[in-house]
């Protein structure tokens, strides 16, 4: 096994990071590896137990795009009542959630897309190349599936897939466009009895197990040294000192010299009191996983249905089935509709991989937050506070984007040059 790289020349400090989610853990680990004393606080009682336990787990650089595009209010505003939809709006919707709304639909102006999806590819690209080298130097295994296929089910489809195949070709992005036979080729197990017009092939794209993923780099992160502090929620940032905070049941304030906020939702109410508002909302996403019932009915890697938005991953003996965003509501409540939705596209594609019914006990339904920004792309730098660092909002895109964010951040802390541009990826954007 490969040692982690390791940088001389700046003073060892030490640095608490808040939240054990996939953000979190490869933060830590980063920051460990780059020789500095890491303790990392989780509210829950283990790792990976929120928006990284049961995400799509598909890693597709040439498919990370924000969710602020053009057209995209009409669109959510049309498909409203529409049974099966990849958007749905729980009301009642809060006043944050309006404004979220409002700075959302500023967002999807033509320029202002464009700038931000080169933000988050340039990003996501960055992040895979470090998630594959980590995985190479560390040895892990987490259930990795090459090839990532997008279904069309219509010419109509295809036709309004033309502008993001555009985008995929500037970018440099490896994909062919295929007929239904030679998508029928790849995944042997599609139903021939859903109609296929073609499909988009990402040889280079694919799916792997966030959590697994997180567990395995938790374990490495102990290893050089970061401990893990469980059930500990922190209750409130020190204004006039925000590296030390107050941590809920205790008595007095824990001190460091750096502090990274990576806790999702929680991150807007800790930093609120510090004169930072943050228009970070939860966009929640459903999952169904199943262990597989017959392998050759099963598919072989991560499949996206581009109607409904929802991707089926193959993931080891397990299928999952994922998508959904939903704005407004809680963790609590669940949308029928949505669910719906899941088992609607593993029956249209996969019908005999998994069984049907989570009553009959081989199912798990999840339903988890993804703190997002209104215009995409995440926040990765110093928060303006002395000791202060963010790595947060990274909406959907957490697992495909953990990897390079978190080196980026150790980089930027150490006063290093990054590897990639970091322009549009700081707080001046929302300034």
């Amino acid at each position: 096994m490969s040692a982690p790289r390791r940088f001389t020349g700046h003073w060892r400090m030490k640095v608490a990071v808040i939240g054990a989610g996939i953000i979190g853990i490869t933060t830590a680990y980063e920051l460990a590896a780059d020789g500095h004393e890491v303790t990392v606080f989780e509210r829950r009682s283990a790792a990976a137990e929120e928006g990284s336990f049961a995400n799509a787990g598909v890693v597709a650089p040439g498919y990370i795009t924000p969710w602020a595009a053009p057209g995209m209010p009409g669109k959510v505003l049309g498909q409203l009542f529409s049974r099966h939809v990849p958007v749905t709006l729980s009301l009642p919707l809060s006043g944050r959630e309006l404004a979220w709304l409002w700075q959302w639909r500023r967002a999807c102006q033509l320029e202002t897309h464009l700038a931000n999806r080169a933000r988050m590819q340039r990003l996501a690209h960055y992040s895979r190349n470090r998630l594959q080298q980590l995985s190479t130097e560390l040895e892990l295994d987490y259930e990795c599936s090459p090839g990532y296929m997008v279904l069309l089910r219509s010419e109509k489809d295809s036709r309004q897939i033309t502008p993001s195949l555009q985008v995929l070709s500037d970018a440099g992005v490896s994909f062919r466009q295929i007929s239904a036979e030679e998508a029928r080729q790849i995944e042997p197990a599609l139903s021939p009895d859903t109609a296929l017009h073609g499909a988009v092939h990402l040889p280079d794209d694919g799916v792997a197990n966030c959590r697994q993923f997180a567990l395995l780099l938790k374990n490495e992160a102990q290893r050089l040294g970061v401990s893990f502090e469980f059930n500990k929620a922190v209750a409130q940032m020190d204004r006039a000192q925000p590296a030390s905070f107050l941590i809920a049941g205790e008595a007095s304030p824990r001190h460091f010299d750096q502090v990274v906020l990576c806790a999702g939702q929680a991150s807007a109410e800790l930093l609120r009191p510090l004169g930072l508002k943050l228009p970070l909302v939860a966009v929640y996403g459903y999952s169904l996983t199943a262990q597989i019932r017959d392998p050759l009915n099963a598919p072989c890697s991560a499949l996206m249905d581009e109607r409904y938005k929802v991707s089926i991953s193959r993931l080891g003996h397990r299928v999952r089935v994922a998508g959904g965003a939903e704005i407004g509501g809680s963790l609590e409540s669940r949308s029928a509709s949505a669910i719906q939705t899941l088992y609607k596209v593993l029956q249209d594609w996969f019908p005999g991989a998994a069984q049907r019914s989570s009553r009959q006990g081989n199912a798990q339904l999840w339903k988890g937050a993804r703190p997002m920004l209104p215009d995409g792309p995440p926040l990765i730098g110093s928060s303006g506070r002395t000791g202060l660092w963010l790595n947060l909002g990274h909406g959907a895109s957490g697992w495909a984007l953990s990897c390079g964010s978190a080196r980026a951040l150790a980089d930027l802390m150490a006063g290093r040059p990054t590897d990639i541009d970091m322009e549009g990826l700081g707080l001046g954007r929302l300034a």
